[in-house]
């Protein structure tokens, strides 16, 4: 059994290579081997985002609270809220974010594939962020 305690592993400011704004990153759990999984808390301030990015066994999203935006490559921009899930396929390009004007927070969970849990790429330009949303 492992107990992370509140307080035990420090919050981390996202690095500006990955994410444009303010983000968060608090750790959760990243499983000793075999297993291969990772959760992290993401914190995000309003019109805070990820890079473009692709995980190699994918990623499960979990909004825990505010308004989120999610596209994958080629598809439209979502608009997400507290309570919804969304899961990305492995190698599947997309990005994740709050809202222009709402902080937005989501659990995320992957899997690494021979020692990798994600593959950064090029940032979400400001044209690409403020496509209007569908529901």
């Amino acid at each position: 059994m492992i107990i992370n305690r509140l307080g035990s592993v420090k919050s981390i400011r996202a690095p500006a290579s990955y994410f444009t704004g303010t983000v968060w990153q608090d750790p959760i759990i990243e499983t000793p081997a075999p297993a291969m999984t990772r959760a992290v808390k993401v914190s995000f301030e309003p019109a805070a985002r990820t890079a473009w990015h692709t995980h190699p066994l994918g990623q499960t999203l979990h909004i825990l609270s505010g308004v989120g935006l999610v596209q994958v490559w080629g598809g439209p921009v979502r608009e997400v809220r507290a309570g919804d899930t969304v899961y990305f396929a492995p190698q599947e390009k997309h990005w994740h974010g709050a809202a222009r004007e709402i902080a937005m927070v989501h659990l995320a969970i992957q899997e690494a594939k021979d020692g990798r849990h994600v593959d950064w790429m090029e940032h979400v330009t400001d044209e690409q962020y403020l496509i209007a949303p569908t529901a």
